[in-house]
């Protein structure tokens, strides 16, 4: 019986149809494991990868190292946003006290530390309404006449802003009590004239220190009683023991 399957066996081999029995490889000795990077199979396909891919594959870069020295790059070519200049600026002139007074207060619901200071100065007094004065002494004195039986009590001669005399129809710190004059005087047939007036004398400013970070005031923001003309300006502070 073992000679007829040994004859199969020999006749399938001999015409292709089955393959000789592969030869199993003994195991490895004791001690002699070897992991699988140091193996001869892992070794042919390092080999081949590389030479298909045409160079060896890079090695991915280390969490945020990349990016740093460009962002440090960029951090360096910026230009600066804050600089550390300290401004002081002056607020005014204020008419009087009060007024100064008002806007320090103001300035202190901002987060400002105001400081008021007095000097010679001159400020602005208000919007003056008035008419030329007639040449003719009669006619002047006929408007005054006519003036006051208007209701215009109190118009009076004066000194004009420029040469000669005016008849002076009041000053006035509101616009709306200005123009109200200038529409009272149109009614009884005359055409007056507006000029801004000042006056010499005391006048008072605030300074304050703004930080980098400040943006100039604006003076409307310190206006005080609602519809009163304040003619407040902006500068740098007086140096040191000067006067504004």
């Amino acid at each position: 019986m073992s000679l007829v399957l040994a004859n199969v066996c020999y006749f399938l081999w001999q015409h292709g149809i089955a393959k000789a029995p592969e030869s199993i490889a003994p195991p490895p000795p004791p001690g002699s494991l070897k992991l699988a990077s140091e193996s001869p199979d892992f070794a042919r396909s390092e080999a081949s990868v590389s030479g298909s891919g045409g160079g060896t594959a890079p090695a991915p870069a280390a969490s945020g190292s990349a990016a740093a020295p460009a962002d440090s790059a960029r951090d360096a070519a910026s230009p600066n946003l804050l600089t550390n200049v300290k401004r002081c600026i002056s607020i005014g002139p204020f008419r009087d006290v009060s007024e100064a007074a008002h806007a320090a207060s103001t300035l202190r619901g901002g987060g400002y530390d105001p400081r008021q200071r007095v000097a010679d100065g001159e400020v602005w007094a208000g919007v003056w309404v008035y008419l030329p004065l007639p040449a003719v002494r009669s006619v002047a004195e006929q408007t005054l006449a006519k003036l006051k039986s208007g209701g215009i009590d109190d118009a009076l001669e004066m000194p004009g802003p420029n040469e000669g005399s005016v008849i002076s129809l009041g000053l006035y710190s509101e616009s709306k009590r200005a123009q109200a004059r200038v529409a009272q005087a149109q009614a009884l047939g005359f055409n007056p004239g507006i000029a801004d007036r000042k006056r010499n004398g005391n006048v008072y400013w605030i300074d304050i220190d703004l930080k980098p970070t400040d943006s100039l005031l604006n003076p409307s923001d310190l206006q005080g009683e609602s519809g009163r003309i304040v003619r407040l300006e902006v500068k740098g502070c007086p140096s040191a023991g000067g006067q504004g």
